[in-house]
């Protein structure tokens, strides 16, 4: 792996760069995180954004009519291949649904496109290791949207944390308590938007029936097109604890225990979850509430003050971190005067363009090669939830054993339900 992040990469990319200089962009998928895309490269100088694809013709025509209030010449695309086939386009910035992240990255490199591809890096394991291998073979710079990777806080926390200055690290966890609500229940297959080409909104993934109010968004808690919050919100802290672990290869045993609770509606993945990832010497738990800390109750729970983020348990303290930052705790809880504090990573995409121009990966802060570990690892939970079976709470106790670790997450986890 590190021989392959060290590479400086051959390219034309410095014959086709456009006018002045300007690195020539496409954004593809315009809904909320493609927005966000379109402002954030935007403002960057030096990049032009000259094209834009969806498959949902109404948030195209939306986007191109703003870029025109401002007199710059786009043009739009519902079909992703023939975006590809555009020779005025140097990079592709995607925020498609979860399916398609591999076979636009894939046919990007192949069309000679860099890529910056949203989180999580890839919809399966499988997709993933293809991902790398396109990166590789088709010397393309690709970074994933896992923000966290550019901000100086976790940089340099982990850094402090791995020198030894809180001891050694005996466990991470991660967390992503974020509320989620019912998706509702149909009684049938709806119709899809008229502005939708569904087949090309389907692409790589099965086009299956309409079977949720929404086609949006909604589709994160459906099998076929998402991976839950574990691999949306999530993607971002479960990269943040593996980092914290010195970016290990997969883990040789996972054990997730869960389950969608509170509500009947149509969604597939689970809104309550704890996966159990066995590294030595120092474990990873993952945990997923998207339920409130009870019942008609807006508020979330939270871990030594953490909804979403990671805390980092050493020998002699822990580091609690959320988007922008954290802080060094003593094992009694309290805080110390040691503060790492960052952006949240603003600074991510400048990293890719960086990279783009040094045409070196080893300039990225979340290659492809390093994402896509991150990305497998919520995978194998998921995989190990729907391979599971429904188990009683006292079961489930006696399979976990003498795992402590494990056994806090659960009963917490349980008294989280009782709440609900």
């Amino acid at each position: 792996m590190a021989a392959g992040v060290a590479m400086t990469l051959a390219s034309p990319y410095s014959k086709v760069r456009g006018a002045n200089n300007d690195i020539r962009l496409a954004v593809v998928g315009t809904g909320g995180q493609g927005s966000g895309h379109i402002r954030t490269f935007g403002r960057i100088p030096g990049v032009r954004i000259v094209a834009i694809c969806d498959a949902d013709k109404s948030h195209l025509e939306s986007r191109l009519e703003d870029f025109k209030k401002n007199n710059q010449d786009v043009t739009g695309y519902t079909d992703v291949r023939k975006l590809l086939d555009d020779k005025n386009i140097d990079v592709i910035s995607s925020a498609t649904p979860n399916h398609w992240h591999s076979l636009v990255t894939i046919l990007a490199c192949q069309a000679g496109k860099d890529v910056y591809i949203e989180k999580p890096a890839s919809h399966s394991i499988w997709e993933g290791r293809k991902m790398v291998e396109a990166a590789r073979k088709y010397n393309r710079i690709v970074q994933v949207g896992t923000q966290r990777r550019s901000s100086d806080a976790y940089i340099n926390a982990y850094e402090y944390i791995n020198k030894g200055n809180i001891g050694k690290i005996l466990w991470v966890r991660g967390f992503c308590y974020k509320p989620r609500t019912s998706i509702g229940k149909v009684n049938g297959p709806q119709p899809v938007p008229e502005s939708v080409d569904y087949n090309l909104w389907s692409g790589p993934a099965d086009m299956l029936p309409l079977m949720r109010q929404r086609l949006h968004y909604d589709w994160h808690w459906v099998w076929n097109t998402g991976n839950g919050d574990i691999g949306n919100q999530g993607a971002h802290e479960m990269d943040e604890a593996r980092w914290a672990l010195g970016d290990p290869k997969l883990a040789p045993r996972v054990i997730c225990i869960g389950g969608r609770f509170g509500y009947d509606d149509d969604a597939e993945t689970a809104n309550t979850q704890i996966a159990f990832f066995d590294y030595k010497p120092a474990p990873m738990i993952f945990e997923v509430r998207g339920l409130p800390c009870k019942k008609d109750d807006k508020a979330m729970d939270n871990y030594r003050t953490i909804r979403i983020g990671v805390v980092v348990q050493c020998e002699n303290g822990y580091f609690a971190a959320g988007e922008g930052g954290g802080w060094i705790y003593d094992n009694g809880g309290k805080r110390t005067d040691k503060q790492f504090a960052g952006s949240g990573g603003g600074g991510h995409y400048q990293n890719f363009l960086d990279a783009v121009r040094s045409r070196k990966v080893s300039d990225l802060n979340a290659d492809i090669e390093v994402g896509y570990p991150s990305a497998s690892l919520f995978h194998m939970a998921n995989i190990s939830y729907r391979l599971g079976k429904g188990m009683s709470t006292d079961e489930i106790k006696t399979a976990i054993g003498d795992n402590v670790e494990l056994m806090d997450s659960f009963n917490r986890m349980v008294e989280h339900l009782k709440a609900n």
